[in-house]
């Protein structure tokens, strides 16, 4: 089985396959554990080395490397079960694994209280203008006004996008600090809101005409790509907040650069970029040096106890899948063509 790209071996820039410790454990000494290459600080993700790693595997599991036709291709006709290591699955491919007969699972809840509590921090660090006055009282200015006055949230309105598992949570949590909270998801009943303090909207414009603060808490599908672009800035409450700590795709980063500058919105914090890093694509760079920005790179999900139930688990559905035991187990992927 090949683990393509784990961040986890991975420790202060130096990579080491002693770190698998867990998985050893769990899959025990018959397995042939694999893992991708990794050079000069990176794993290379779409390389003739990683097929070559992936040859004859039974198991593959995957982080940020992306499933495609090449690396199933590499892997043979052995192949039983792809994994994602993580909640998101826009880079499992899962209408492809399903066109295959390929059963396809992540791990979807196991860092709920992780993303709701960041999603928080970066919510409150906009209310709350901590990251202009950090620079500033740093910068060697005592100034109580440095950032503007900030309003009482408990008299502002949260607006959640995507009311799932972590939609729910950040409702909770974040929720409690604000007067009031709408939800916008197409696929959920307007009771269940309900159930969460919260009032459910129709339409996206909606809630972007009536919230504060816009949390994105929904997958990226063709439908959500580029959701949060020109126009729905341009919609979203003059002095709102917007924050995104589910997938970067989901924000246009010409358009939100463009917010920024020009005030639509009184500022942004982001978790998440498309590419992962987006030092590596120039259109993010207004964004991320715009003083009203919040940006964290893309660990929400982070925790030692998350990283930990994360791999142990993953770990016991590969075993499982190289036992015969994988049906039923949570967390499978559905793609267009599954069950066929």
């Amino acid at each position: 089985m090949l683990y393509t790209d784990p961040a986890w071996l991975v420790e202060e820039g130096t990579w080491s396959r002693e770190r698998a410790t867990v998985e050893r454990e769990v899959l025990g000494p018959g397995v042939e554990l694999r893992f991708g290459p990794y050079e000069n600080g990176r794993y290379l993700v779409d390389s003739p080395a990683m097929h070559q790693a992936a040859a004859g595997c039974e198991v593959l599991v995957v982080y940020r490397t992306q499933v495609t036709e090449e690396l199933l291709d590499a892997a043979g006709d052995g192949l039983r079960v792809v994994v994602r290591q993580g909640v998101g699955v826009d880079n499992l491919n899962a209408d492809l694994l399903a066109a295959r007969g390929i059963p396809a699972y992540n791990v979807p809840d196991y860092c709920v209280d992780e993303v709701a509590a960041h999603t928080s921090a970066l919510a409150l660090a906009l209310e709350r203008q901590l990251i202009p006055q950090h620079r500033t009282l740093t910068g060697g200015t005592f100034d109580i006004y440095a950032g503007g006055t900030p309003h009482r949230t408990n008299r502002r309105t949260l607006g959640i996008v995507g009311f799932g598992r972590i939609g729910r949570a950040v409702a909770r949590r974040l929720g409690s600090f604000y007067g009031e909270t709408r939800v916008y998801d197409p696929y959920l009943g307007r009771d269940l809101a309900e159930g969460y303090g919260a009032r459910a909207v129709d339409t996206l414009e909606e809630l972007l005409a009536e919230s504060d603060l816009v949390t994105l808490h929904c997958p990226l599908t063709p439908e959500t790509e580029r959701l949060m672009d020109a126009d729905a800035l341009r919609a979203m409450k003059p002095g709102a907040f917007l924050v995104n700590a589910a997938r970067g795709k989901l924000v246009d980063p010409e358009a939100l650069g463009k917010a920024l500058e020009q005030e639509w919105i009184a500022g942004a914090a982001l978790d998440v970029f498309f590419p992962e890093n987006p030092h590596h694509d120039p259109r993010w760079e207004p964004v991320l040096r715009h003083p009203r920005a919040v940006v964290t790179s893309h660990r929400a999900f982070l925790s030692e106890e998350a990283e930990a139930s994360s791999r142990r688990r993953v770990a016991e559905l590969v075993r499982a899948a190289l036992d015969g035991r994988v049906d039923g187990h949570p967390g499978r992927v559905l793609g267009q063509g599954a069950g066929r």
